[in-house]
């Protein structure tokens, strides 16, 4: 029979995670040790990748910290010059800069695609190259309920979470043949430093929370399970999709509850 128990095992596999340094990107790393892999955490904030360091060597992993910026081809050559080749990348750096379309200048166009759409480009190509001359390997690239579903004042951050889903989903059809997998994970509303403004609304922060059937924001490691998931041999089938973590948001979307009969 097979050994069904191996399928999250990561023992022997190393892990590239940039923006390790908090939230989602911290989680996963943290969550990719637990299960074997040794992480390299990546963060444009060394100070920060190394406290995530430090966590996971206290629980016994194995993890090392380095800076890089997505936004620079050098940096992350530097990056992986430290690494070699990986089994996994994961990609998690993106910004928002909330604002109606009409009133967005060319610069903030800019700064958002140029992390959201451009970086993330660049550090999966340099990846993607070593992992396609090693016959394998699974990347993994954060999108959002955005790429499917807008609102006032995201229609740049979203069209960059609608554009590296595609270009994901291309990825995985190029690589196929070199045993390279490539998936996106679509977070919904989650805790994180990049959302502690809306924290400070409160009728904000209800208000997303009603958006999702759960009826609450998620916290970090509630993501980190599909992460562990499309790094490992349980997703050894699984490639050019994108796995929705949203508590149900897309499913009720602009949801309302009319006055039904109850019997």
């Amino acid at each position: 029979m097979f050994d069904y128990r191996s399928l999250f095992d990561l023992s022997g596999r190393s892990a590239l995670v940039v923006g390790a340094g908090s939230g989602i990107g911290q989680a996963s790393a943290q969550a990719l040790a637990a299960h074997g892999a040794e992480v390299y955490c990546a963060d444009i904030n060394l100070a920060a990748a190394q406290e995530t360091v430090d966590s996971i060597q206290e629980a016994g992993g194995k993890a090392s910290a380095l800076i890089m910026d997505i936004t620079d081809p050098e940096s992350i050559a530097q990056g992986l010059a430290k690494t070699g080749t990986v089994d996994v990348l994961v990609s998690t750096p993106s910004i928002n800069v909330r604002k109606p379309l009409l009133a967005y200048t060319p610069e903030e166009f800019d700064r958002v695609i140029n992390l959201n759409m451009k970086g993330t480009f660049q550090v999966v190509q340099a990846v993607a190259k070593g992992m396609a001359d090693q016959g394998r390997g699974s990347i993994i690239v954060f999108s959002s309920i955005r790429s499917q579903v807008v609102e006032p004042g995201q229609g740049v951050y979203a069209a960059t979470k609608a554009g590296v889903l595609q270009m994901m989903r291309a990825l995985a059809a190029e690589l196929a043949p070199q045993g390279v997998r490539a998936n996106l994970i679509g977070p919904g509303v989650v805790e994180t430093p990049l959302t502690a403004q809306i924290k400070q609304h409160p009728e904000w922060y209800e208000a997303y929370a009603k958006r999702n059937a759960l009826g609450r924001w998620a916290k970090p490691h509630e993501i980190a399970g599909a992460v562990v998931y499309l790094a490992s041999d349980a997703s050894s089938y699984v490639t050019g999709t994108i796995m929705f973590v949203d508590g149900g948001w897309l499913a009720i979307d602009g949801r309302f509850d009319p006055p039904l009969p109850q019997s």
